[in-house]
């Protein structure tokens, strides 16, 4: 049924609004880090890809069952992440039957969510995805990948992802920070031309999931 309710979701994306959600997770990480990062890059894909979302993001529990409600949800902050039992078998539950989780480390993440995504997928190693990879190829092109937005530690941008049965259906943009190129321009006094490419990639990750 659930997979069911997701495909309808999908097909319907040109015909209804649809929502995407921003996931409230536990182990005291914030979260609700960047506020203004996925109201702003719902009214950019709305106006260059032609979605239908709806304006404002959802907020949702890894536990709930309203999860299955979103054919996208959103994972960022600067720390702890903690999922338990219910959160893991429903998160597998949701990209197995078509849902996309995208995790975005504002920095600070990557030591902790590494180890909740191998809580839910233990079978499956994360791999860098290729620049030749659909997500970076349309409907803008990222010839080399990932854009690097913010510095952090200074190392080069990288995606990640898991795969089942050849389906992307867990991302993770590390050392990018793509929220922060969503954010208002006076959040972080980003260049237009750095809070483009951050939109731009992330209309790409929105229309490879209605796509695909």
């Amino acid at each position: 049924m659930q997979k069911i309710v997701l495909t309808f979701l999908f097909l319907s994306l040109n015909c209804f609004s649809q929502e995407i959600a921003l996931v409230k997770y536990s182990g005291g990480g914030d979260w609700y880090a960047n506020p203004t990062s996925l109201p702003n890059l719902i009214q950019y894909c709305n106006a260059t890809i032609n979605t239908k979302i709806k304006s404002k993001p959802a907020t949702v529990e890894p536990g709930s069952p309203d999860l299955f409600s979103y054919p996208y949800i959103h994972i960022t902050g600067h720390g702890n992440v903690v999922f338990n039992d219910t959160d893991i078998s429903n998160l597998k539950k949701y990209m197995l039957a078509g849902g996309f989780l995208h995790i975005d480390d504002n920095y600070g993440m990557n030591q902790y969510v590494r180890k909740e995504i191998k809580k839910i997928f233990p079978a499956n190693d994360l791999v860098e995805i290729p620049a030749n990879h659909a997500i970076f190829q349309k409907p803008n092109l990222f010839p080399n990948g990932l854009p690097k937005i913010h510095e952090h530690d200074g190392k080069r941008p990288q995606a990640f992802g898991i795969f089942i049965n050849n389906r992307l259906v867990l991302l993770y943009t590390y050392e990018c920070d793509l929220g922060d190129g969503w954010e208002d321009a006076e959040v972080n006094n980003d260049p237009l031309e750095v809070r483009e490419k951050a939109l731009k990639m992330g209309a790409n990750i929105i229309n490879y999931i209605f796509s695909n």
